[in-house]
This record gives C-alpha cells, sequence and structure tokens, in this order.
C-alpha cells in the first residue's frame, strides 16, 4: 500500500436488478464500508444501487470517479448476457473492451480448455488497461479500471479477494470511534450534541442513534475522529453534559 494521505474517500456502487427488485438483499456495502475504515483508513461517503442498464452505468461511474478518490462496485462481471458492468466501464472511461491477456490465462488455466467454453470466456473480457484483482475463490478476476474497482457480486467471493486491492490503495488516517451508551431518548440530548459537535466540528462527528434492546430505551452516542486526543476531549465533555442532566450511562 503506497504511502498514506489524511483524507481518502471512495464511493460504492451496486450494480444488480435483483438488488432493487428484493431478490436478493446486499451484504457487500457493510462489509467493504468497514473494510476500507478499519484496514485503510478510507472513508465510504456515498453508496449507490443501479440496475444493470449501461447508460446508467456510465453516468455514474463518470460522475463518481471524477468526485471520489476511489470507486468499488459490485456485480455485473460474471458469464450471462446481463453481466455487462466491464464492457460499460470501457464504455466509461472509453478506452478498449477485450480479451484480457493475463484474465484469459488465468481462466483457461483453471478450467481447461475442454471446459473453457463462451460464458466463462466472457469473464476474461474486460477494459484491456485494466489492473487484476485476483480470486482465490473461483478464479475469474476483478479489475482496477483508473480509480474504478471491479468485483463480484457474491459476497465470499467479494471477500476472498478483498485483501489484493490493498497494493493498489493510498492508504488514509485511521478514523477512531468512541461510543458512549445512554438511557434517555434524543430530544433530551440533542442541544448539548449539537454545542459540542460545533466546538469540534473540524476534527470530530458526532451521531446518536436510539435503540431499545435487552430491555433498554436508549441512545448510543457516537464519535468517530482520525485524531485520538479530541476524541477523548469529546468523550470527557459528552460525560459531564449527560452527568450534568443526570443522564445514566449504560454498558451495554
Amino acid at each position: 500500500m503506497k504511502k498514506k494521505k489524511k483524507n481518502v474517500n471512495a464511493a460504492i456502487l451496486i450494480i444488480g436488478n435483483e438488488i432493487l427488485s428484493g431478490r436478493t438483499q446486499d451484504k457487500n456495502i457493510a462489509f467493504l464500508s468497514s473494510w476500507l475504515n478499519h484496514n485503510c483508513g478510507i472513508i465510504v461517503s456515498e453508496v449507490r444501487i443501479i440496475p444493470d442498464v449501461e447508460k446508467i452505468i456510465i453516468k455514474n461511474i463518470r460522475f463518481l470517479s471524477k468526485q471520489f478518490n476511489y470507486v468499488f462496485t459490485t456485480g455485473g462481471i460474471g458469464p450471462t448476457h446481463d453481466d455487462i458492468t466491464a464492457h460499460s466501464i470501457a464504455k466509461a472511461f472509453k478506452v478498449k473492451y477485450g480479451f484480457h491477456k493475463e484474465a484469459y490465462k488465468i481462466l483457461e488455466n483453471y478450467y481447461g480448455k475442454a471446459a473453457f467454453n463462451d460464458g466463462r470466456k466472457k469473464m476474461a473480457k474486460m477494459p484491456l488497461v485494466a489492473k487484476l484483482i485476483y480470486n482465490p475463490s473461483s478464479a475469474a478476476p476483478g479489475f482496477k479500471t483508473k480509480n474504478v474497482f471491479s468485483l463480484p457480486g457474491v459476497p465470499s467471493i467479494l471477500n476472498s479477494m478483498i485483501e489484493n486491492c490493498k497494493k493498489y490503495l493510498v492508504k488514509g488516517l485511521k478514523v477512531h470511534s468512541v461510543t458512549i451508551n445512554i438511557n434517555t431518548v434524543e430530544s433530551n440530548i440533542s442541544k448539548q450534541l449539537d454545542v459540542i459537535q460545533k466546538k469540534y466540528k473540524d476534527s470530530v462527528d458526532i451521531g446518536s442513534y436510539p435503540f431499545f434492546r435487552l430491555g433498554k430505551i436508549g441512545v448510543s452516542v457516537v464519535s468517530r475522529s482520525t485524531s485520538k486526543i479530541d476524541l477523548a476531549k469529546v468523550k470527557k465533555d459528552l460525560i459531564n453534559e449527560f452527568k450534568s442532566k443526570k443522564i445514566k450511562i449504560l454498558k451495554i
């Protein structure tokens, strides 16, 4: 992985009619967001889910690739007629599309010449300038085109490949978090959170999330920052505010 930068962000583009129809429940957003944040210091700033439509894929790739340091796409790189992500990305960047020599060789060796049919050959077609993301599960590689990483939609396969993206990434500063669970409702703490957030607006993000679990109603106040020092200051300020209002801090 390359030298760290202070702020590095990414977008996730989920491609697939099966996600939009509700037939398949997406599991990749949570995994990718967590992996990028905790392993690479890269913040996911936007997520989109779009259908398998060439014009829509091209439009989103062009826009997101300009707005973010990295874009991660999932889905649409398989062997069937509706797997159009690779061709659409080639069109988005106006680069040549065809059989990638290295990908073709990997798949031919994996399946054997006799079983290497047209559907399987299709998985070797991608932007010719692409760099491969190796796949230890089922051989068919993902690929990187400029700042766009194209990964499969099957979560188990994507998970097995993700570490092979690291060599192409510039690492950002790791985002740390502190969570305080309290026995109250959001309206009771909204003013205090607003005051503290404004105080640390340039270094800490504070969010509040209501919950009902283990028979307890409350709010999780989550602070996130690349600075452990500022996080500690925010934690202290929050605890002091909660104690002044006699709000019980829960251990969950």
